[in-house]
């Protein structure tokens, strides 16, 4: 069974960590923005976020290197306002695989946190 999270408002579906996502199906989960690729312009606009789930991996140096990851993809958009490395975001989409990776096309997101300094 997945572990959740946090509690989930009614109605909405329960938050389930990365490393808890299902291969395939919807899913909602949160996490910390490891990278963004950011594609030439004159490629089809694609704007790719990295989105790991850091609990843990502070305190233990195994944990960061066990933890999942899943690749956020917005079709049609050279950049997403606000998501850059660093930042905490809550996602939910159709998860599916992409060269062995866990993938969401146009996920719904919300931006939770940003990194210090950023307005």
């Amino acid at each position: 069974m997945a572990k959740q999270t946090t509690p989930a408002a009614a109605g909405a579906p329960a938050r389930l960590r990365i490393a808890d996502l299902p291969g395939r199906g919807r899913a909602h989960s949160t996490g910390y923005v490891e990278s963004v690729t950011l594609v030439p312009a004159d490629s089809a606009p694609r704007f790719t976020a990295v989105v790991a789930d850091l609990q843990g991996a502070y305190r233990d140096p195994a944990a960061a290197q066990a933890r999942r990851r899943v690749r956020l993809v917005w079709i049609g958009q050279r950049r997403i306002p606000g998501i850059v490395a660093g930042t905490q975001v809550a996602f939910e989409g159709m998860v599916s695989s992409v060269a062995g990776q866990p993938t969401i096309f146009n996920p719904r997101y919300e931006i939770i946190g940003r990194p210090e300094g950023e307005i």
